[in-house]
């Protein structure tokens, strides 16, 4: 996952009426505070988009290593089980 700093710096960018009109109307419906917010938002997906292909790219070029069939997903099913019941239980308050 991508980390971003906190450190801004400003960059003015030129855009048709209709592309800003539309940003305008997201930003508003949204809940974004600012154009500016609405942006880097979109770029941070991009970002993640870029980084999960990258991932997936990755993957498809590693060696098989094995079957992804029933017996191998009920595996994960029972490893998640036995990881779910050693998970300690919340403590629940006394009444009164």
């Amino acid at each position: 996952m991508l980390t971003y700093s906190r450190a801004m710096s400003t960059m003015n960018i030129s855009l048709p009426e209709t592309l800003r009109e539309f940003v305008d109307r997201q930003v508003g419906r949204t809940g974004y505070g600012t154009s500016s917010e609405y942006v880097r938002e979109l770029i941070r997906r991009d970002q993640d988009r870029l980084e999960l292909r990258a991932l997936i790219i990755d993957g498809a070029r590693s060696p098989i290593v094995g079957q992804a069939d029933a017996r191998y997903f009920a595996g994960l099913r029972r490893r998640i089980a036995v990881a779910k019941s050693k998970k300690p239980k919340p403590r629940t308050k006394p009444a009164g």
